[in-house]
């Protein structure tokens, strides 16, 4: 089954009549150490349509085709200098059945009851995977939203959870990658604040959680301005990850601000997904081997 061409009759038959078949294909899956002597990642994220967010730039349903995600996401984990995929189970159970994750770093995302757009967005439940799952299908770590808006108490509550939950993965030695942001309203649509005092702050909170953060990474977005990223990225001495954002239509644009904070101390890589598997010009190869070269020199 392992092919660039996917048949979702074929999946939903495997699914229908052996669905033992994802837990055996976890089972003798190939492994590799979450990074390797350089310390650099280039990961491929996926686990957008599970909050209902299937929009890429002004295409509302872009990432709504699973054929076509699960195509790309093939395509990209196909890439030399790739290292790995972070997505919901769905998604990365049809990538097991697909053969893709061989030798490949699996992150599976632990929080997506916080949908997009809904009045308890900043309740943002663990409705993915649990630390368990995580452990019981062999994966390498997991990854948490964490978003704080001082005026919703939803965000306490996501606090308190995001907490835990770090606790569990460091009980089991497994890394948890926390996306934190402060967020706020704007004409009832949830907006992330990109300046750099905001993002230090979240740097600063998330950094804090939990009985260890021996096995905490962070995820972070390039500020609003770049120029800020330096001093943001001294909050903290966990390991930064940097996250794609929107898709834009300059795309040189976004691989220089990669470029530039990708030369900060304490930053490892790169998470990517919508800027990576559905770029500006639809060459989801050529924006992969990009992301690559900028991380890696390769």
């Amino acid at each position: 089954m392992a092919s660039s061409s996917v048949s979702l009759s074929e999946l939903a038959s495997v699914r229908t009549r052996h669905p033992e078949a994802i837990a055996e294909a976890a089972a003798r899956r190939a492994r590799r150490p979450l990074v390797d002597e350089r310390e650099r990642l280039v990961i491929v994220a996926a686990d957008h349509p599970a909050r209902g967010a299937l929009a890429v730039g002004g295409d509302a349903l872009a990432m709504a085709n699973r054929a076509a995600l699960l195509e790309r996401l093939v395509v990209a984990l196909s890439r030399p200098g790739v290292d790995g995929v972070l997505a919901t189970a769905d998604i990365l159970e049809d990538l097991l059945l697909l053969g893709a994750l061989e030798n490949k770093v699996v992150l599976g995302s632990m929080n997506r009851g916080g949908l997009a757009g809904a009045a308890f967005e900043l309740d943002d439940r663990f409705t993915g995977h649990r630390p368990e799952d995580i452990e019981r299908l062999r994966f390498d770590g997991g990854k948490l939203l964490l978003r704080i808006d001082y005026s919703d108490p939803g965000s306490l509550r996501t606090l308190h959870a995001t907490a835990r939950a770090i606790d569990e993965m460091a009980s089991r030695a497994l890394p948890v990658f926390v996306e934190p942001f402060l967020a706020g309203r704007v004409d009832g649509r949830l907006v992330n604040d990109l300046s750099g005092p905001a993002v230090a702050r979240s740097v600063a909170i998330a950094s804090g959680l939990g009985g260890t953060s021996a096995y905490t990474w962070l995820k972070l977005p390039v500020t609003a301005d770049p120029e800020d990223m330096a001093w943001v990225c001294e909050t903290s001495a966990l390991p930064v990850v940097l996250l794609g954002g929107e898709v834009s239509g300059d795309q040189e644009g976004t691989y220089e601000k990669w470029r530039r904070a990708l030369s900060l101390p304490t930053v490892r890589g790169l998470v990517v997904g919508r800027s990576l598997l559905y770029p500006a010009d639809g060459e989801v190869s050529a924006a992969v081997d990009t992301a690559v070269q900028l991380t890696k020199g390769l």
